[in-house]
């Protein structure tokens, strides 16, 4: 006999047993793993979350990632209405038609779109399009006589351009009714105005004052020191003021077209009355008093809708309230009010100042802006009202409120509109105020 046949047999045994052993583990692992798969966890059954997230943690979860990013932002605060998207750069005008349901906007793409509003809170809207000449960006809006005639101030590198777009009437026959309303055309336009600097705010009234005769009147305020006043059909100007105050804020005319107020680079705030003549027209404009306080420059400025008070926001960290309708030609001077600190701090505690200010059509509450946060104060008490952190991705470059309350789903309300570099339009309902 062979004697390494028992070694061998003994070899065949032992690979065997280890054999057998390896594939016993392997199987009793492998079941404990079925188990695990197909038998629920008690926990996860009183808890679906927890099951879902422990069989979808190595997957992404088959979701619509647009809608879910649309319900944050209208989740991003409680009075954010909706957003106007379109714009191909930085939004850098705003201005509603006097009913309230038409809003211009600028866009540093060149282009001017008019948004129809006939439901704030509508999923989309329709607008049309003003191409401006090629090389220009517009920096203003303002809307002329009515919904149809729009101004447009448009900045290139020979200086700035006053456009009126008005609507061609319609032509229709019998036999083809127009079916289309054609794009508004230039009715006129002013070159080179204001020495070739940029317009920076624009803003427009009727005159109903004394024996004005309604026309609409705006006042274009440069980024140098002058401003100027434009009769909205003719094109005509009919004024000019300079307020040697080295670097203008920005400029605004009162609602019923009978004061001019600027906010320039130093404290004081200088005002203009518009002397209208017997026959309606613009005559004259002349200085008339100075609103003085402030300790720092003033940022901006609004009128109140009835024209006899203005609200300054100035760099020294104050809110004031200035009466304006006095006898000035009694050497009677403006008062002040009332004095707000403005609430509003960086994280060191320090107060910081308003870049923006729009008063609602009602007079009863004060929007502000300080880069991408939005205020509402109450005018009666400079209380904040409510307040919108990051209301927008970039600076806020302009507010303004709809001169009327226009719908919103079953209700009517007063809305602001935000523009800003980050190409968004945002409409925001008001706050509510404290029941008195």
């Amino acid at each position: 006999m062979d004697p390494t046949l028992p070694i061998v047999a003994l070899s065949l045994l032992l690979g065997a047993i280890i054999a057998f052993l390896f594939f016993n583990s392997y199987l009793g692992k492998r079941q404990s793993e079925v188990r695990s798969i197909t038998t629920p966890d008690p926990s996860s059954i009183s808890d679906p979350k927890k099951k879902l997230s422990s069989h979808t943690h190595s997957k992404k979860p088959h979701s619509k990632p647009h809608s879910s990013d649309k319900d944050q932002n209208k989740r991003h605060h409680p009075l954010d209405l909706n957003t106007l998207k379109g714009h191909g750069d930085a939004v850098t005008g705003i201005c509603f038609s006097p009913d309230g349901r038409n809003l211009a906007t600028a866009c540093a793409d060149g282009i001017v779109r008019v948004f129809k509003l006939e439901d704030a809170s509508s999923k989309s809207f329709k607008f049309f399009r003003i191409n401006l000449p090629a090389g220009g960006h517009p920096t203003a809006v303002a809307f002329s006589d009515d919904t149809s005639s729009i101004v447009v101030a448009s900045h290139t590198l020979s200086g700035s351009t006053l456009y009126m777009y008005g609507e061609e009437k319609p032509k229709t026959s019998e036999n083809k009714p127009q079916t289309k309303l054609p794009l508004p055309q230039i009715k006129w336009e002013n070159h080179k105005v204001h020495d070739k600097k940029a317009i920076i705010t624009m803003f427009a009234s009727k005159a109903s004052y004394g024996s004005a005769d309604g026309s609409t009147i705006i006042a274009s305020c440069s980024e140098g020191t002058d401003i100027i006043l434009w009769h909205g059909k003719t094109g005509k100007s009919v004024g000019h003021v300079d307020t040697n105050q080295l670097k203008n804020n920005m400029a605004a005319i009162s609602p019923n077209g009978r004061f001019i107020a600027a906010a320039a680079f130093t404290a004081d705030v200088k005002v203009w009355e518009i002397v209208y003549a017997k026959d309606g027209s613009a005559k004259e404009v002349s200085s008339v008093m100075q609103l003085k306080g402030h300790k720092s420059a003033v940022t901006w400025l609004c009128f109140t809708p009835n024209s006899e008070q203005i609200i300054t926001a100035s760099k020294d960290g104050t809110l004031r309230i200035w009466n304006i309708n006095v006898r000035y030609h009694l050497d009677e001077d403006p008062k002040t009010l009332k004095v707000f600190p403005i609430p509003l701090h960086d994280s060191a505690g320090t107060t910081l100042h308003y870049d923006r200010l729009s008063i609602s059509p009602d007079g009863k509450m004060l929007a502000a802006t300080h880069g991408s946060t939005l205020q509402w104060l109450s005018v009666e008490t400079g209380k904040v009202l409510d307040t919108a952190e990051k209301a927008h991705d970039d600076d806020i470059a302009c507010i303004s409120w709809a001169p009327k309350a226009i719908p919103s789903g079953n209700e009517q309300v007063l809305v602001l509109a935000s523009a800003s570099g980050d190409k968004k339009v945002k409409l925001w309902a008001s706050p509510s105020l404290p029941s008195s």
